[in-house]
C-alpha cells in the first residue's frame, strides 16, 4: 500500500508532482492547496484526502476540514496542516502517522512512537527550499517516508 503525500502546491501542480503521485492508492493532501482544480486532477490518479490550509479560502475551501483521520488497513494517520498547532492530547487514539505542511521542509521524525512526516511544498519555490512531494510504502516497515523533488 503506496500513500501519496503532498502538501504546500499554493495553486500550482507540477506534471513532475502528478507523475511522483502515480501508483498510489491513496494521495494525503496536508494543506495549502491554492486552487481546487488540483485536488480535481490528484483524484484522476486515487482517491484523496484533503485538509484546509491558512491559504485556502473562498467558498470551495471551506469544505476542506482543518484535520482529518485516513484509516489504511489497521493503520490511522492524522493530516492537519501546521504541525506546530498540534496538541499531543487531541491526537486520535492509535494513530500511528501524523502528515502535516505548512514548513515547506522535507522531513519525518519520529515521537513518542508515532511517525511525523512533512512532505515538503509541491508548489512555488520558497526561499532555497527543495520542491519536494513524498511516499510512503506502508507494507515495508519501519516506515520510511521517500522524498521525491519535483522542481
Amino acid at each position: 500500500m503506496i500513500l501519496g503525500l503532498i502538501s504546500d502546491t499554493h495553486g500550482l501542480l507540477r506534471e513532475s508532482a502528478l507523475r511522483a503521485m502515480r501508483n498510489t492508492e491513496i494521495i494525503i493532501h496536508a494543506g495549502d492547496v491554492g486552487d481546487p482544480k488540483i485536488l480535481e486532477a490528484l483524484q484522476n490518479l486515487a482517491p484523496v484526502t484533503a485538509v484546509r490550509g491558512n491559504v485556502d479560502i473562498g467558498e470551495w475551501a471551506t469544505k476542506l476540514p482543518p484535520t482529518a483521520v485516513v484509516k489504511v488497513a489497521a493503520v490511522r494517520i492524522y493530516v492537519l496542516h501546521d504541525v506546530k498547532q498540534l496538541k499531543l492530547n487531541s491526537i486520535p487514539p492509535d494513530v500511528a502517522i501524523v502528515v502535516s505542511g505548512h514548513s515547506h521542509k522535507p522531513g519525518q521524525t519520529t515521537h513518542d512512537g508515532i511517525l511525523y512526516i512533512d512532505p515538503g511544498s509541491a508548489g512555488p519555490r520558497r526561499f532555497k527550499l527543495p520542491i519536494t512531494v513524498a511516499r510512503l510504502d506502508l507494507d515495508r516497515q519501519p516506515w520510511e517516508a521517500e522524498f521525491i523533488e519535483v522542481s
